[in-house]
């Protein structure tokens, strides 16, 4: 049976989740493994990229699954999130069908927003900059460029290098000369505002990003997702 649905609450029964390697272990014990939950991260965009759709995945996941326990009954569920959301497609699977983990995280990504009410956020996990706690108007390529730089902290960046970092041949965008960067290292700064002084310029050389008191570089949320073997 299959459906398309976004889950408002986790199933009522009591479920401890475990990974696989785990389950093994847990075997002797007065709980005891009863199926598992495989969470695919894709979007109809890729998917059709790829060649195939979500219902084809599906029905190869099921075929292959009866050809190995014949016995096994399987649910399939497609979470639905908002055209234009953010976040890693498995993250928002894992949320939207109430993962305990999944939840976990987000909480604490909203207290921690709550918490750093003043000074730079540059958020690496969700792509996003949030300044004295509102989220910053910054275009795809000017986060690119301050995440190049915040990942290289120390290191003088030259112009060269970020053209050549950030600007590929299939770029919309053409390509700006090295001269040219300084206009959107300038752009990047006016939306930094008081803290425009993080990015910092090496005359004759490029720009750097050194530790910076007024600075917090958030790269995720607790443990990674169990979506590797």
């Amino acid at each position: 049976m299959s459906n398309t649905a976004l889950l408002e609450r986790p199933v009522t029964a009591p479920v401890r989740v475990v990974s696989p390697s785990d389950a093994a272990a847990d075997l002797p014990s007065v709980r005891s493994p009863r199926g598992f939950a495989l969470y695919v991260g894709l979007d109809e965009i890729k998917a059709a990229e790829a060649g195939v759709s979500l219902p084809v995945l599906v029905d190869a996941l099921r075929r292959t699954l009866a050809e190995l326990a014949p016995g096994a009954e399987t649910h399939a569920t497609v979470a639905l999130a908002p055209h234009g959301s953010g976040g890693r497609d498995l993250d928002v699977v894992r949320l939207a069908l109430q993962e305990p983990g999944a939840i976990a995280r987000s909480k604490a990504a909203v207290e921690e927003d709550k918490d750093e009410e003043l000074g730079v956020v540059v958020d690496i996990s969700r792509k996003r900059v949030l300044i004295d706690g509102e989220s910053a108007a910054f275009t795809y390529k000017e986060f690119e460029l301050l995440q190049y730089l915040v990942l290289r902290e120390g290191r003088t960046i030259e112009r060269s290098e970020l053209v050549s970092a950030l600007w590929q041949a299939s770029d919309e965008e053409a390509a700006p000369g090295e001269r040219t960067i300084d206009v959107h290292v300038r752009r990047l700064r006016a939306k930094l505002g008081r803290y425009e002084d993080i990015v910092r310029t090496v005359r004759g050389v490029g720009y750097r990003f050194d530790r910076h008191a007024d600075v917090v570089i958030r790269y995720g949320h607790g443990t990674p997702s169990p979506d590797r073997f």
